[in-house]
């Protein structure tokens, strides 16, 4: 086994991991716990900063004793993390004021439209890259400092402290209230809809706007570098990357060149082109963010489809309707039948993500007949997912006249067989899943890793990324056009379904 070792924190939105891997990039222990998802109202939900601060202390701890070695034998950390989440924190005390506001949250939603004016959703796409949407981090914090009680005026006199939980992370790693670094890298900070993509500064422009104090905001560094020293548990190892999760695919991925494309199937799935050294504007409902940035090198950017549910889609037809015990199942349920019974399942839960930006639309099943049996609905559960992909991928290719020939893919979702064969039909392409599934904390971890001297080079790093599985696509052309106008049918019955003043 190799004498170096990185630890990579991926706290992510439903539990919080640890990975542990050596010098080939293998992992050597996993660690894993779930936190609570609160959900105080319709559209609402929320996480306790404090309770996923424990559950990350947790899974370190596991994960080193799993792994049968001393912190003082890791090389480096690496985080990533749920992006958009947002967290404001006294800096005296180390308590957070409110639980974090989650990604999905649709609280700020008018707020954006006000926000939007005469320019609606694009009003600050040209900086940021991002349409006015509830997802993003600065209307949150916005909305935290006008519905906190007295908290605007603690934000203006410096007693909090805004991140993501990037942020909220490292601060407490390095120390918290006793010297901990406030700090974010640039993917993140690229999510809050308040960092310019050309400076990659915040803009102040955009911070007046939103009526944000620049006080609460942490320095915004590079993807790797080492931010500062952990204490505690980790005491003497260095902190030395963050990426949001996506980023963190692409670059577990070895996805450098551009061109390159992965999907990463979770609660929602993501799929991120490397579009190079140069922002690529998108006209087609893509986000234009970063890729990562090394150190003092260049930047990368790249193009992103958001798609919000897909996994969380399997997680409702287990919880909420009960049809199957455990999500492995859905695969068994799906293969009974063989097609979709002409039923088609749109999961706009709290609207549309890319390409669309729907907060108006909400879920909707159609194409039911008496002829529709359950078998033909888990089928209809796994290709949304499949369909909503086909749509971001179209668009990627509409801005940026990339087509792609094979996709990379990563997250929970690939061990489903169907639906894998499924995206590959859909795409006309090969999908090719990595033998390292964990791509994302692979990523905070060969960041972590470069920043410290553990690898070399990025040569280094794609020398490691070996083929598990792979598919190629067996769909007549005539039946995945004729299925896909049959979805899109389906995805414009969900909009609209909210009316100004529900």
């Amino acid at each position: 086994m190799s004498d170096k070792f990185v630890a990579a924190i991926d706290q992510g939105t439903t539990s919080s991991r640890c990975i542990i891997f050596n010098q080939d990039g293998a992992i050597v222990a996993v660690d894993q716990r779930e936190h609570r998802q609160i959900f105080p109202k319709p559209g609402w939900v929320e996480h306790d900063a404090t309770e996923i601060w424990a559950k990350v202390q947790a899974v370190v701890a596991g994960a080193i004793a799993k792994a049968g070695l001393r912190a003082d034998q890791l090389s480096a950390l690496g985080i990533t993390n749920q992006r958009e989440t947002t967290v404001l924190w006294d800096r005296a005390t180390g308590q957070p004021v409110h639980n974090a506001i989650v990604w999905q949250d649709t609280r700020t939603a008018a707020l954006c439209n006000e926000l939007g004016g005469a320019d609606g959703q694009d009003r600050f796409r040209d900086r940021t890259g991002l349409p006015l949407a509830s997802y993003f981090a600065g209307p949150k914090v916005a909305w935290l400092l006008d519905n906190v009680s007295g908290l605007r005026a603690r934000a203006n006199a410096g007693e909090i402290a805004f991140g993501t939980i990037d942020s909220w992370l490292i601060w407490n790693l390095t120390g918290g209230t006793d010297g901990g670094v406030h700090v974010t890298d640039v993917t993140n900070a690229g999510r809050t809809m308040l960092m310019n993509l050309e400076t990659l500064q915040w803009d102040q422009s955009i911070l007046d706007a939103m009526n944000v104090p620049a006080s609460v905001l942490p320095e915004i560094r590079s993807s790797a570098e080492v931010y500062g020293t952990a204490v505690g548990q980790l005491a003497g190892v260095p902190v030395a990357s963050a990426l949001g999760d996506q980023h963190a695919a692409l670059f577990g991925q070895t996805c450098y060149d551009v061109g390159e494309a992965k999907n990463t199937y979770g609660t929602g799935s993501f799929l991120l082109l490397n579009t190079g050294e140069r922002p690529v504007a998108s006209k087609n409902g893509l986000l234009t963010t970063m890729a990562y940035q090394l150190g003092g090198e260049p930047a990368s950017y790249c193009l992103e489809g958001s798609i919000a549910i897909t996994g969380a889609l399997v997680q409702w037809f287990r919880d909420q309707l009960g049809i199957i015990r455990e999500a492995s199942e859905i695969e068994t349920l799906a293969a009974s039948v063989d097609d979709n019974g002409g039923a088609y399942i749109v999961p706009a839960f709290s609207g549309l993500f890319a390409p669309y930006w729907r907060s108006d639309a909400r879920g909707v099943v159609a194409g039911l007949t008496r002829y529709v049996t359950k078998g033909h609905l888990a089928r209809a559960v796994l290709e949304a997912t499949s369909w909503q992909t086909r749509e971001v991928v179209d668009a990627m290719y509409q801005d940026s006249g990339v087509h792609i020939t094979s996709l990379k893919v990563d997250g929970g979702m690939t061990a489903n067989n169907l639906l894998m064969q499924h995206q590959s039909d859909v795409l006309g392409v090969p999908v090719i899943r990595p033998v390292v599934a964990e791509t994302t904390c692979l990523g905070a971890a060969y960041a972590a890793g470069l920043a410290t001297g553990v690898w070399s080079d990025l040569d280094e790093l794609s020398s490691h990324w070996k083929k598990d599985a792979e598919w190629t696509p067996h769909m007549e052309e005539d039946v995945r056009e004729r299925e896909y106008h049959n979805w899109r049918k389906a995805v414009k019955r969900s909009f609209g379904w909210l009316e100004d003043g529900d």
